[in-house]
């Protein structure tokens, strides 16, 4: 709602004088509610900032919400009318609830989602959190800004690696074992492989020659590839099933194996194909490297795939938008994806939402060299600990496995998203953990203290004095929950589910300390009422950003 008065004040402004970027901003705490620098516009027009101010003000005190303008320093300081304001604000919250910020901006278009991807035969490792939240969390955000998402789960089921990891289970494998313990004894063997591989450097071209066996459908190595991509599912749907995410779609690498010749094809068609020293290539001018399309043995690559992959979503889906949840390193890649494909004569949307890597100690994981962490055991001792945590501070508490669960994954989840996502993060559980500073659980807790506030009362919704909204510890708040639409919106256009987290923690941040300023039972029962209406609305907020980060609102722990 603030949003639209800024564009009012803006447009009339703009239309009266014939200009146009004004700017109006949002001053810190304790200034206006909103200002206007007048510095550029003086000097265009060879004024003093006092005599832009003349001008402007009329119009914008002339705005319905505005009860007061004044001349500051050079700005024109706005002061909002804030108790009719403040009404409408918390009204809209009231009405919608957790519909509240959604915008249908979208229009139901189509937008396929890629995300999460793991690697066959190879644990879960909190190394694939990242891509998995983060698309989670963009998910919902599109869809709560009226897109269709797909939520696409490419998993990495095809490659040499399959090669390596069939040389290794015939070389070294122990099948008992292996049924036992599926993926963690055949991560042994991965490892193992590229231990061995430095005294005998015949692996790799076994590991090349049975991966062409199984290129070629070789019986005996897609029975084994099958049964590690069964295994691997198994366990990765235990890890989705605890974080709360979904799919649309599980098809791999492999899916698109009968699709990319197609692709050549095309390519060739459209005469974008030459060959350089053996390989097929396809040239992308001085700015980006050559799109390699076939190696000189004839084997197509990361790009071909993508490319069929991205003709089939668009053919099955209707979609023309493509968003890819993937690490730094691949920026290149869906460059040159969108360069290929631009080529061809299609104008897809293909956006790389790129995040960094979660290390351990400052140092980045592998898998080869064996510093790798389980996310299941990472999530299992977070969970442990969350339990711990809560016992001691509510031993009476109903559902304790249910809330140390929600507390537990939601400190995970919030520590990666609070963070811009294209910055590496660094894996502390302990400080994840803790119910105080910038964590899930200092969430969550403020959400349940406010469901204590509202348990123990009953708002009366028809004798509310809306006058105490006037007052500065309300109104900041106000406009806080007034904003969360544009966080969303914004969140969106930059795909950036950080912008989310962070206005959720500055809003229990701002309810904590009106807390410790403001007594909610006043024996007054209009202003008491006032005080439970406001609460309430900031809990709907703070919940509805949890569920869109993907992380579970609780009501008590």
């Amino acid at each position: 709602m603030i949003e639209m008065i800024k564009k009012e004040i803006k447009e009339t402004i703009e239309k009266q004088f014939d200009i146009d970027s004004i700017v109006i901003e949002e001053p810190k705490k304790g200034v206006a509610d909103l200002a206007i620098p007048l510095f550029a516009y003086a000097k265009l027009w060879k004024k003093s900032p006092m005599q832009v101010y003349d001008q402007f003000s009329s119009i914008v005190a002339n705005h319905s919400a505005v009860e007061n303008v004044e001349f500051i320093n050079g700005f024109l300081n706005i002061y909002l009318e804030r108790q009719n304001l403040s009404q409408k604000i918390l009204n809209e919250i009231l009405e919608k609830k957790e519909n509240y910020g959604y915008q249908n901006i979208g229009h139901e278009e189509p937008v396929v989602m890629d995300y999460s991807s793991p690697n066959i035969a190879k644990s879960f490792g909190i190394g694939h959190l990242r891509s998995t939240m983060i698309g989670n969390a963009l998910n919902n955000i599109y869809t709560k800004c009226g897109y269709k998402t797909v939520s696409v789960n490419h998993l990495g089921d095809w490659g040499t690696q399959f090669g390596k990891m069939i040389v290794a289970y015939q070389k070294w494998g122990n099948e008992a074992q292996v049924r036992e313990n599926p993926i963690t004894e055949l991560q042994k063997l991965y490892v193992r492989f590229h231990d061995e591989e430095q005294n005998d450097p015949t692996l790799e071209k076994q590991a090349r020659y049975v991966f062409s066996r199984l290129e070629a459908n070789d019986e005996k190595y897609i029975e084994l590839w099958k049964w590690f991509k069964e295994e691997s599912l198994r366990e990765f749907m235990e890890m989705y099933d605890l974080l709360g995410v979904t799919f649309d779609s599980y098809d791999g690498e492999s899916f698109y194996n009968d699709k990319m010749e197609a692709v050549v094809e095309e390519l060739e068609e459209k005469g974008l194909l030459r060959i350089d020293e053996g390989a097929t290539i396809v040239d992308l001018g001085q700015d980006l490297p050559p799109a390699l399309i076939k190696k000189s043995d004839g084997a197509t690559l990361y790009i071909t795939r993508d490319i069929a992959a991205i003709f089939y979503r668009q053919k099955t889906y209707k979609a023309n938008k493509f968003l890819y949840i993937v690490g730094n390193e691949q920026q290149l890649h869906f460059k040159q994806l969108k360069a290929v494909t631009d080529l061809m004569g299609y104008n897809f949307d293909v956006v790389h939402a790129n995040f960094g890597l979660v290390m351990i100690d400052g140092k980045k994981m592998s898998t080869r060299g064996g510093k790798f962490k389980r996310l299941e055991d990472v999530l299992r001792k977070a969970i442990d600990e969350s339990r711990k945590a809560i016992t001691e501070k509510n031993p009476d508490l109903k559902n304790q496995d249910m809330v140390a669960k929600a507390v537990g994954v939601g400190a995970i989840i919030y520590n990666d998203l609070k963070n811009e996502k294209h910055l590496n993060v660094d894996f502390n559980l302990e400080n994840m953990l803790k119910f105080e500073g910038q964590t899930g659980p200092y969430l969550q807790y403020s959400s349940v203290r406010i469901e204590s506030i509202l348990k123990e009362n009953t708002l009366d919704i028809t004798n509310v004095d809306p006058s105490f909204y006037k007052e500065d510890h309300y109104f900041e708040i106000i406009k806080q929950l007034a904003n969360f639409p544009h966080v969303i919106l914004k969140a969106m256009e930059e795909n950036a589910p950080n912008l989310v987290a962070r206005y959720i923690m500055g809003l229990a941040q701002g309810f904590n300390s009106f807390y410790g300023k403001q007594r909610i039972n006043v024996e007054n029962e209009q202003h008491k009422n006032a005080n439970l209406w406001f609460i309430q609305m900031i809990q709907v907020v703070i919940n509805e950003g949890l569920r869109l980060l993907g992380i579970q609102p609780l009501k008590e722990m």
